[in-house]
């Protein structure tokens, strides 16, 4: 069993509050948009780290993280791309990447916006975006999520608040 937290668009910020939520996890994973220092910041707490780069990330962010992120965790399939939409609202490209690769996670960020939804039409996939951790951005609220894998199954998910952005 691993305890996950994800996050994303933290735009170079990283608080007292991320960092609490990263020391419980097993593994931190990151949906893009980092921005400066927030790497280097969570590979300080020693976990496990995996993500992608966002479309405000810079070249070095880029030569270490891929666009698209495919790994298997716990018996648990994952696809992380930062900008992917949503079910019913996918970018382009997507949908047949999603339709064919049948992951049971499909993680994204770029909205800034909370979204945890089943797509029907693969598989039940489970789509989260964790919404923004950072202070840049129009979202009102900084958010990310928690939640557990175990063989196969993924289970106490949680939307996490860490107050308002200004």
């Amino acid at each position: 069993m691993k305890k996950i937290v994800l996050l994303s668009d933290t735009h170079g910020y990283l608080d007292e509050h991320i960092i609490k939520f990263c020391r419980e996890a097993d593994e931190i994973w990151h949906a893009g948009d980092w921005g400066p220092n927030v790497e280097e910041g969570l590979l300080k707490l020693g976990k496990p780290l995996r993500g992608v780069y966002g479309n405000i990330d810079d070249h070095n962010l880029r030569i270490i993280f891929p666009e698209v992120y495919r790994f298997e965790c716990e018996g648990v399939k994952v696809v992380i791309k930062h900008i992917g939409g949503y079910p019913g609202h996918y970018s382009p490209g997507v949908k047949a990447m999603l339709s064919n690769e049948k992951p049971k996670i499909f993680i994204s960020g770029h909205s800034h916006i909370l979204r945890v939804m089943r797509d029907p039409s693969i598989n039940g996939l489970l789509h989260i975006n964790p919404g923004a951790a950072g202070i840049h951005g129009f979202h009102k609220v900084r958010t990310m999520v928690n939640f557990k894998v175990d063989s196969g199954k993924i289970f106490e998910l949680n939307a996490i608040e860490l107050g308002n952005r200004g």
